[in-house]
């Protein structure tokens, strides 16, 4: 891979606070004939040129298949072709999140009192628990009965970000069950229209099981610089956060990186300003052309994002690279496991369950991607020859019933393995 023109540990983070010029070119759907591939990968590039025309994935398919060691392209099909990604944009959203803030971040949900207040103050932590709310009532609590309180109102302060908008490429009926309008508190990732209240309204619960008497309703109010803080709750770190949004496709918490992640530079929590972030440091942290890319959220369901599987190749291929690992690495560990139940490519989605790809159970890692008239599959498997392979593949409006597609897609993963000889 070509050096990078900045590194987050180099470069302060205004650096990323905007795209920067291209320095690494997108391969494009002709392989590398520089370098005579082994046998094995002569199969395999055989097999894949034939499966590619699999009826099921339609007319306007594209894929790529990389050497993580070199990064040679070892085959392409229309792999410089911008498609609808799906999800598969949560691996540029999760790239930068980690370049940005760090694998060992953590964000801070806080409690503090004044004028007979309690108010519970997001810090963007996706990962809340009840159980941590029960922590910080506990804590508040003890302080309150300390001063011989016994009564408090509860508000909610959620300013970190502004009022949830719409992406471009969204509609009203994503809310709540594909993604919650964004704010910047939730808890137990509850689906509903506003997670911040419904926090605050736990909260208010834990707080009268610990004996408080909860005066009126909860509301939403700023907290005044005067206000003492009382309690505070950190998040799992980011690196165990990325895990789990890419294990299981987590849209509420994808949007909400973005949104951090923009903040980390001095810009707003917003989406165009996190898009703006995530090019900027793929272009200027790693060098990844954006040629033919277009985001418009950090989850990937805006049906606006157009990704070429050369670049979500790309910069999936940057998380294989030891010199980023420390960085990156969650991104890998991340990535669902072909059988793994309880993540997205577990057999509770039928995935890797077909005579031609259940083969390679437990030898692929990759990420989904799911949208109506979109199905992609970016992720790494060992070759026949033993070394790493990185591989994307994406297909945009098939007709072909959604299974169908997605043991297709299995199929490509099984070759890219081998095992499907």
């Amino acid at each position: 891979m070509a050096v990078p023109v900045a590194s987050a540990a180099l470069a302060g983070p205004s650096a990323f606070a905007a795209d920067g010029d291209t320095v690494r070119a997108t391969p494009d759907s002709a392989p590398d004939t520089a370098h005579d591939p082994d046998p094995g990968d002569q199969q395999m590039i055989a097999n894949l040129t034939n499966r590619i025309t699999d009826v099921r994935l339609g007319d306007n398919v594209s894929g790529v298949v990389l050497d993580a060691q070199t990064d040679r392209t070892l085959w392409g099909h229309n792999a410089s072709t911008a498609l609808m990604p799906a999800s598969n944009t949560k691996l540029a959203t999760a790239t930068a999140a980690l370049t940005v803030l760090g694998p060992n971040h953590r964000f801070t949900t806080k409690v503090v009192y004044g004028n007979g207040t309690l108010t519970l103050i997001g810090g963007g932590d996706r990962m809340l628990t009840g159980n941590d709310l029960a922590e910080l009532a506990q804590t508040a609590v003890a302080g309150l009965k300390a001063a011989g309180l016994t009564a408090v109102k509860v508000r909610v302060d959620d300013s970190l970000f502004p009022a949830p908008t719409l992406a471009n490429g969204w509609n009203d009926g994503y809310y709540p069950d594909s993604v919650a309008p964004v704010r910047a508190l939730v808890v137990d990732g509850h689906g509903v229209t506003d997670t911040s209240i419904d926090a605050g309204q736990v909260f208010a619960q834990k707080l009268a099981a610990d004996g408080i008497t909860v005066d009126g309703d909860v509301t939403r109010a700023q907290a005044s610089f005067t206000d003492v803080p009382v309690a505070r709750h950190q998040s799992p770190t980011l690196a165990d956060t990325v895990h789990h949004m890419l294990k299981v496709s987590d849209n509420n918490i994808a949007e909400t990186l973005l949104r951090m992640t923009a903040l980390a530079v001095g810009r707003s929590a917003t989406f165009e300003d996190g898009t703006a972030v995530v090019r900027g440091v793929l272009s200027k942290a790693y060098g990844i052309s954006l040629d033919n890319f277009e985001i418009y959220d950090g989850s990937g369901l805006s049906r606006a994002n157009r990704i070429p599987a050369a670049t979500l190749a790309d910069i999936l291929d940057l998380a294989t690279e030891p010199r980023y690992q420390r960085v990156l690495g969650s991104i890998v560990d991340g990535l669902p496991i072909a059988g793994e139940a309880g993540s997205t490519l577990g057999p509770e989605w039928g995935r890797f369950d077909d005579p031609n790809s259940s083969c390679a159970v437990g030898k692929v890692s990759a990420k989904t991607g799911t949208l109506t008239g979109a199905v992609a599959l970016s992720g790494l498997t060992k070759g026949t020859d033993g070394r790493w392979k990185v591989f994307s593949f994406v297909e945009n409006g098939s007709t072909a019933a959604p299974n169908s597609i997605k043991d297709a897609m299995d199929g490509l993963a099984a070759t890219v393995n081998g095992c499907w000889a």
